[in-house]
Parts: structure tokens; sequence; C-alpha cells
């Protein structure tokens, strides 16, 4: 059996009031994953419990992220999350204030057998 990639959604996401890279980030993966349904689990009788998940968050203070609360967003499987610099900051020197935006990148793996599927 081999690992395979068989999902890779992105998102965006930003906290424009409250300086908070933690809910950015939770944003960025909802947009992600809500963007698609994603049935080939139930159509080919997979169980989405037992498939590997691989978020990788991309905000100007990756230190600021609550991996923990970032996973928390995914409905299914095993999750990791890994925050990296990335992102963007907007300043607003009137207010005092920064609006962060987060990007999100989403990946599924699931254990599969290869000689199954034939690439065309």
């Amino acid at each position: 059996m081999d690992t395979c990639r068989l999902i890779l959604e992105t998102g965006m996401g930003s906290d424009l009031y409250g300086e908070d890279y933690t809910k950015a980030a939770c944003r960025a993966v909802h947009d992600a994953i809500h963007h698609s349904s994603i049935i080939m689990f139930r159509s080919l009788s997979l169980d989405s419990r037992k498939m590997q998940v691989k978020v990788t968050i991309g905000v100007k203070k990756p230190d600021l992220v609550d991996a923990k609360l970032v996973a928390e967003v995914l409905p299914h499987g095993v999750v990791s999350v890994k925050a990296v610099c990335g992102g963007l900051n907007i300043t607003d020197s009137e207010n005092g204030t920064i609006s962060v935006i987060a990007t999100a990148a989403v990946e599924a793996f699931y254990e599969i057998k290869k000689q199954n599927f034939k690439r065309t």
C-alpha cells in the first residue's frame, strides 16, 4: 500500500480588527474546505477518519497560530498543522491596527493500492 495525496484545497481568511492570527488561520482553513464537496470517501467506501490531513498556514507571525485550534476546524482525518511565514498584514496607520490575512493549504492523503489507479 502507498500513501497518495488525493486532495489539495486552498483558502484565505482574515481577522480585520482583532490582530488574531489563529482566527485568520481558522477562517482560511474553513474557506479551503468549504469550496468543494468531496464525495469520493462515500462513493469508494473509504473511511474518512483514516485519511491523513496536512494543513499549512501562511501568516506573518507563525508562532502566534494555535495549531490545536486550527486542527479542530477539520471534520475528518488525522490532522497535523504547520504555520509558516507567509500571508499578509495590512496596517491601518490612522487607527493603529493591523489586519491579518492568512492563507491555507489543506492536503489529504490516503493509503491505497496504486496499481488500481492508472494515469491517463
